[in-house]
């Protein structure tokens, strides 16, 4: 029996996040603090007075769960025990984090300079992305291979019969008619500022690569699995590797929570805003427990 904690990604904010946190631990307080000083800006009053508009800027976002996720780990103090751990997207970087890979500054550091390297790559290239229900994978795949003269890839496949493909506009647009046409119970555009996890992320993945680079890893308490693979790492380069090729590679979070459970994970805990990882964990493996902390 093994615990897995797992930490979410873009989407599981909320207006008001961290602010009980803030003020119910001193401990927590001198974090948010120190996030609000590494950034430069105070962060944590558009968290916690912010509008959910607000919250939705990419570059608020990001580091924001990336705080309220962290933080939350290091509040649990002695009873933060993992044998593996895992995030979705954004949650990788709160995970390795969490477990010891990297500071808390330097992980920060990444995710803001992630956020704004995304930011700037959406702006260069309009570009989207949507939701696919109802339909295998392998369909999808063969869709958006189909689709020849545009881009458009799977980019999250969150659970069973849900994935996300990413892309141009116009590339993204033909596959939600083709996939219609194939049976999918729905193919939604997402209102996203751009398309994550595709080739059009290129950009975004050549300036990050430039700082976890120069970011000290060491070997984490306990393995993480990646996104790119979904197989636990422990090793420093390889986690850093994989950290600069997952922002144009899908995030597979189906299969990671499938190797987790094969591996002996039992008891599933999402630390961070929402409770988004914890409903695709019981339809990935239903036989386990899933909670929040």
């Amino acid at each position: 029996m093994k615990k897995a904690y797992i930490f979410p990604g873009q989407g599981s904010q909320y207006k008001g996040m961290g602010k009980e946190l803030y003020e119910s631990s001193s401990l927590a307080k001198d974090f948010f603090e120190k996030g609000n000083f590494v950034l430069g800006f105070r962060i944590t009053d558009t968290m916690f007075e912010g509008t959910d508009e607000d919250l939705k800027q990419t570059r608020i976002t990001q580091p924001a769960i990336f705080l309220h996720s962290v933080i939350l780990a290091f509040q649990q103090g002695e009873n933060f025990k993992p044998d593996m751990a895992a995030g979705h997207s954004l949650g990788e970087f709160s995970a390795l984090t969490a477990v010891g890979a990297i500071s808390f500054e330097d992980g920060l550091k990444l995710v803001y300079q992630r956020a704004m390297a995304m930011q700037r790559a959406c702006e260069a290239t309009p570009s989207t992305m949507a939701t696919v229900l109802g339909l295998d994978d392998s369909k999808v795949e063969e869709v958006c291979a189909s689709i020849k003269d545009d881009v458009v890839v799977p980019a999250n496949y969150n659970c069973p019969g849900q994935l996300v493909i990413s892309g141009t506009i116009s590339g993204v647009t033909k596959a939600c008619e083709l996939l219609k046409a194939a049976g999918a119970k729905r193919a939604l555009i997402l209102p996203v500022g751009g398309a994550f996890h595709s080739p059009l992320m290129e950009p975004a993945r050549v300036e990050l690569s430039k700082a976890i680079e120069a970011t000290t890893f060491t070997k984490p308490v306990c393995p993480v699995y990646q996104n790119v693979n979904a197989s636990p790492e422990t090793e420093a380069e390889a986690i850093k590797r994989n950290l600069v090729a997952h922002l144009t590679a899908p995030v597979r979070w189906t299969q990671t929570i499938q190797r987790m459970t094969t591996d002996g994970g039992t008891q599933y805990y999402e630390v961070g805003p929402g409770k988004v990882l914890q409903g695709l964990v019981k339809k990935i493996s239903p036989d386990v427990e899933a909670m929040s902390i």
